[in-house]
């Protein structure tokens, strides 16, 4: 029985090999791509738990790919990026990357994060979410992964969701990085930790700028009056 469908897409034959070694082993069902409409299309036709992508593609580069397929999907996405490329991670990441890993990379820590990501977003879709949380004019829908800011829906990605999500229902504690990385991307994780930073500001760039205040040297505390339903 397989533990989820993979989608990796990279240009590298030699990585496709080495990565889908590792997920067969595994027990994962997977598609591969080597270039970015290929990716694209086993996006839509697939419905992969989660991708694994490339920055660098032909035909259309992996932000190109990702801005696509955040217009209708909210997929996990791990993407690859060249070592010392920290443009490239930051742009991933705000265009809507869930994490990312640098090249070269070992394919068990690759593998491990997608354990760890999968692990996560079942646990979240088998929990009982059937209630709201309103904040002034912030309205969080846990049962639907929805949110509307004065009444307009507003486009967050899953990890954006939960992030926002775990910060709110903590509201006036302040969580540190670290504890944000083990409850949002699981105590295995192996990345770097302004990666929460980056979630951050995009969650702030959607809601506002009102309801999670920086707690310097600390983490984050999520501010706003709660109306009881």
């Amino acid at each position: 029985m397989s533990k989820g469908k993979i989608l990796v897409v990279d240009d590298e034959p030699s990585i496709l090999e080495l990565v889908t070694a590792y997920l067969e082993q595994e027990g994962f069902d997977y598609r591969t791509a080597l270039d970015g409409p290929a990716g694209l299309a086993f996006a839509r036709s697939y419905d992969p738990d989660l991708i694994v992508l490339d920055i660098m593609l032909p035909g259309m580069d992996g932000i190109e790919l990702l801005q696509q397929l955040r217009k209708e999907s909210d997929v996990y996405v791990i993407m690859l990026t060249a070592k010392g490329e920290e443009t490239d991670k930051i742009i991933g990441l705000s265009v809507g990357a869930d994490d990312y890993l640098t090249k070269p990379f070992s394919p068990r820590e690759l593998v491990a994060r997608i354990k760890a990501a999968l692990r996560r977003i079942r646990q979240q879709s088998g929990a009982d979410q059937a209630n709201e949380l309103i904040f002034d004019d912030l309205r969080i829908n846990k049962e639907g992964r929805k949110v509307w800011v004065k009444g307009e829906l507003v486009d967050l990605t899953a990890t954006e969701f939960d992030l926002l999500l775990a910060l709110a229902e903590h509201r006036g504690m302040v969580l540190s990085r670290d504890q944000l990385l083990e409850k949002i991307w699981g105590h295995d994780y192996y990345g770097e930790i302004r990666v929460v930073d980056v979630h951050i500001g995009h969650i702030r760039q959607k809601i506002g700028e009102g309801y999670i205040a920086t707690v310097r040297g600390v983490g984050y505390r999520f501010e706003g009056e709660r109306e009881e339903l």
